[in-house]
């Protein structure tokens, strides 16, 4: 039984959550001091800083000056499920998911929305895409960019029709800001703010295409809708909304989080500068896997790897061979291991995913804080096989 020693040098922070995420470095509750707190979202100021938010995050993405922006309510999901509410139903439809979230997208879809000529698209086991080539040109298609349970992202958008007859939703929310999104291929792009930038929960972002302004202009949805999903009135796009009012109260706390997050990408160096970040942490990883016999990656297909939600599972034969409860165990001993010495916080994989880790390598984590914790990734699968060995014995 190999034994090593606990390592000298801890990461300078721990928190790899996968959402809500680490903020930005050097961040303080000084960040939010310009926040119009006691103040109407409504006022002219206030209206002002959610305008502000919604320009920032244009700029910052490079989203087309003809697609609409809006902050709406209850997060991604809440940005993702409006607009499958308002548009789907006018063609047929194709779901691909290969993750948690993917699928609750496929639930609405076929359990909620009952749709006709509805096709489920759906990758199994954990850590494989479904077949991509299956996207209809006829037909709105729905997917996630990043799968954040599963650690798989789309590689490219070259299998999305050009000419599509269909709209796209791409739920983006743990790609966005640190994977390219081809806009030509979106016509409805989702997020949160507490994902990839490290923001608050609660508020979502809805980029809309003019294909899918003209879908929510020209197509009633045979269903009733909520408050919080309606986009238009008397049958025009409600374009205040995309101007900085909102369907409900939005936290302008919050707010200022979020803009305080923009601002600090544009210093870093804007898009690039964030992407690179992502992938030079996952890079990090990646290294750390090619010398470590115990661990690999969920996901085999490096093309399709994600560089923020990196997913993680123990090989090692003397793990591996144990039953499927005895393996959940280990990986929760591991990951409460790792909590207790405050080396990774918030580090283990999905509850409905494999069981393993899960690191979070957005653009808000430091590269060197993941170079100080592999040792201790080490560290904890070898004293956590001793204390297995130890009990296997008794």
């Amino acid at each position: 039984m190999t034994h090593i020693p606990p390592p000298d040098l801890r990461p300078a922070d721990a928190r790899f959550s996968s959402g809500p995420t680490k903020k930005r470095p050097g961040w303080n509750l000084h960040a939010l001091e310009g926040a119009l707190l006691g103040r109407s979202h409504r006022s002219k100021a206030g209206k002002a800083k959610l305008k502000e938010a919604i320009d920032r995050t244009r700029s910052v993405l490079g989203v087309p000056s003809d697609f609409k922006i809006a902050i709406v309510p209850a997060s991604d999901t809440g940005a993702i499920e409006m607009a499958m509410w308002s548009m789907l139903g006018a063609c047929s439809v194709d779901v691909f998911a290969w993750e948690s979230f993917g699928e609750e997208w496929v639930t609405d879809a076929v359990e909620q929305l009952r749709l006709v000529d509805c096709r489920i698209h759906v990758g199994r086991p954990y850590g494989v895409l479904p077949d991509l080539s299956l996207a209809r040109v006829t037909a709105d298609i729905i997917f996630a960019q990043n799968g954040t349970t599963s650690g798989v992202k789309i590689p490219n958008f070259d299998w999305i029709p050009a000419h599509r007859q269909g709209i796209t939703f791409n739920d983006a929310t743990s790609a966005v800001f640190a994977q390219p999104i081809d806009w030509s291929k979106c016509d409805v792009v989702t997020f949160s703010w507490q994902k990839v930038l490290g923001g608050e929960a609660a508020h979502g972002m809805l980029v809309l295409s003019p294909r899918a302004v003209a879908r929510l202009e020209n197509y009633v949805p045979p269903r009733p809708l909520p408050k919080i999903f309606r986009m238009t009135k008397g049958g025009k796009l409600h374009h205040e909304l995309f101007e900085g009012a909102t369907i409900n109260t939005p936290s302008l706390l919050a707010t200022e989080d979020y803009l305080d997050a923009l601002k600090w990408a544009e210093r870093l160096g804007g898009l690039a500068a964030l992407q690179g970040r992502a992938d030079g942490n996952a890079q990090v990883l990646r290294d750390w896997v090619a010398r470590t016999a115990w661990v690999d990656f969920l996901v085999s297909d490096p093309t399709i790897r994600s560089n923020t939600s990196v997913c993680l599972k123990v090989v090692d034969e003397r793990v591996t061979s144990l039953p499927e409860g005895t393996q959940a165990e280990f990986a929760k001993n591991l990951t409460t291991l790792l909590e207790k010495e405050r080396v990774a916080l918030d580090a283990a994989s999905y509850r409905s995913a494999p069981p393993g880790l899960r690191l979070w390598c957005g653009a808000t984590v430091e590269k060197s804080d993941l170079q100080l914790l592999t040792p201790w990734l080490d560290w904890a699968f070898f004293t956590c096989l001793e204390a297995l060995d130890m009990d296997m014995r008794r």
